[in-house]
């Protein structure tokens, strides 16, 4: 239902409470998990995808490829580990924290919610700070 490949050195670790926790925030957004994967790769990877498949020629830290339905989320969430490494120095936050806000700000999309306006952008912070309270909250 939720995997996680990894094409650099760096391995998520405990994928289960992972797992747990993204569930956990979908249902409580009265959603289904069908399939997510979870790629996380380089800054050069992204960037290529991101040239070839949306015409940007930026880094970023998550493209997210939408196959589901309004109630069951699928999809490809590719996470470039450098950005996430380089957006957690200038935020002065953990890194493991920056991977999940990241991780999670990718379900928001494919949840529907978008980030465009300032508005939108603040509302998307609202959801990931929500779910990420739930990281830490046992079953």
């Amino acid at each position: 239902m939720i995997r996680y490949h990894y094409q650099t050195d760096f391995k998520l670790g405990e994928e289960d409470k992972y797992t747990d926790w993204i569930l956990k925030s979908v249902s409580r957004a009265g959603r289904k998990v069908s399939g997510l994967d979870y790629i996380f790769c380089d800054d050069e990877a992204l960037l290529e995808m991101n040239r070839n498949y949306l015409d940007h020629d930026y880094y970023t830290d998550i493209l997210t490829f939408d196959y589901g339905t309004p109630t069951e989320l699928k999809g490809d969430l590719f996470l470039s580990v450098d950005r996430i490494r380089d957006n957690a120095e200038q935020l002065g936050v953990a890194f493991e924290e920056e991977v999940r806000r990241v991780m999670i700000h990718g379900v928001l999309h494919l949840m529907g919610y978008t980030d465009h306006s300032e508005k939108e952008k603040a509302g998307m912070r609202a959801r990931e700070e929500e779910c990420l309270v739930l990281f830490h909250v046992k079953h």
